[in-house]
């Protein structure tokens, strides 16, 4: 059934839409962290109405906008009454209409300040598909949120158009993915493949991750292998009202055990953990294409006196290393990694090439540098692949 925007006005009016919170904890140790606020309307008799009866309909007015801003002030009292107790971030929905409310920021600030509540303790959560159109006014408008002190989640990845572009783009602090992404269990080797590289990204985009609607231990497993940060689902809490909500932050102690997060590595981040290792050894790795005459760096720590882009067209890498030699070292240097020599290299069979050589640092002095080139092969290309390894000797 669905209701009519009068009705609804109408039960916002008598206090009828009620703040109901599902914790949201700790993937590896089950601890609560978080919450978010989701609303609920109960009728005089007691019938709970779900969102998906009211909010499509409050969302085609300006009525969402109402129902957002109550949400928010509820959640503000909430956190009030958190004072005497352990205190726990909370996260609000917010309709894409927000981004054209003149002084969104400030009036969310005035509104904490009022009940004297760190900025913090809120996190604005936007659905993806409100970033299909207008990304400029989008992007402003997150970034005075953020200005202003307040954490910024985009919610429900996956669950539509999903745009990697976006994603890029708007200075997001967390990513929520969304349940459909975890419909097969976290069983299927696709589904895997996908929420692997989705974790992958994020954090090395410097976001914190939310995995929504867990509901079973296995999908629990696989999201610690991935370094999911939290989860959100039925596995752990149902959305509850307010009372039992305190009570559980005054009480609540995970109970799943801890498992070695090496127990249930996935292959994804065994590789991500392998190349952080590398890097240490290694402070910067170079991937060649040779064929296509492009490379990937990933450094560790500044490597050079002046640093090269993270990727580029190879022989102008070559050219900046070249500079940055010890002129005595320069020809045997150019010599021995411009592309010509090496694709002549890995014809011939070789497998590893070395040099040492000297390096301009920082401070102006020349310093020990191994140089190793590896070449490989892929299953996947009939490309020549090389992976350059460089490590600072000590004197």
């Amino acid at each position: 059934m669905r209701y009519s925007a009068a009705e609804i006005r109408n039960a916002l009016n008598n206090n009828e839409l009620c703040v109901y919170y599902q914790p949201m904890c700790v993937t590896m140790t089950g601890q609560l962290k978080s919450a978010e606020a989701l609303v609920r309307w109960i009728r005089p008799d007691g019938t709970i109405i779900p969102p998906d009866s009211f909010i499509p309909e409050a969302e085609g007015s300006d009525l969402i906008m109402d129902i957002d801003w109550y949400v928010t002030e509820q959640v503000c009292r909430t956190l009030e009454k958190q004072n005497m107790m352990p205190q726990y971030p909370i996260s609000v929905n917010f309709s894409r209409k927000h981004i054209h409310e003149k002084n969104f920021a400030e009036r969310l600030a005035s509104m904490m300040d009022k009940y004297d509540l760190p900025h913090p303790l809120l996190e604005i959560e936007i659905t993806e598909s409100a970033m299909v159109d207008e990304e400029a006014l989008l992007l402003d408008w997150i970034i005075s949120i953020r200005k202003a002190g307040f954490t910024v989640a985009i919610d429900d990845f996956g669950s539509g158009l999903s745009s990697l572009q976006f994603i890029k783009d708007i200075p997001a602090d967390v990513l929520k993915i969304d349940k459909s992404l975890l419909s097969h269990n976290c069983e299927d080797e696709k589904e895997k493949i996908v929420l692997e590289s989705i974790f992958t990204f994020a954090h090395r985009l410097h976001m914190k991750t939310v995995a929504e609607g867990v509901e079973t231990k296995e999908q629990l497993a696989f999201l610690r292998s991935c370094d999911c940060n939290k989860i959100q689902g039925y596995l752990f809490a149902k959305p509850m009202p307010e009372k039992e909500y305190l009570e559980l932050c005054q009480t609540y102690r995970g109970t799943d055990e801890f498992n070695d997060i090496l127990e249930v590595q996935s292959t994804s981040s065994s590789l991500n953990l392998l190349i952080e290792a590398v890097l240490y050894r290694y402070p910067l790795i170079i991937f060649t294409n040779l064929t296509r005459n492009t490379y990937y760096a990933m450094a560790h720590q500044d490597f050079t006196s002046t640093n090269c882009p993270s990727t580029g067209v190879f022989d102008e890498l070559i050219e900046h290393g070249v500079n940055s030699m010890h002129p005595e070292d320069r020809e045997l240097f150019e010599a021995t990694f411009n592309r010509e020599n090496l694709i002549k290299e890995y014809k011939s069979g070789t497998k590893m090439i070395r040099l040492t050589t000297r390096q301009l640092g920082d401070d102006g002095i020349y310093r020990k540098v191994e140089t190793v080139d590896c070449f490989v092969s892929s299953d996947y290309s009939t490309d020549i692949i090389a992976i350059t390894l460089c490590e600072n000797l000590a004197d």
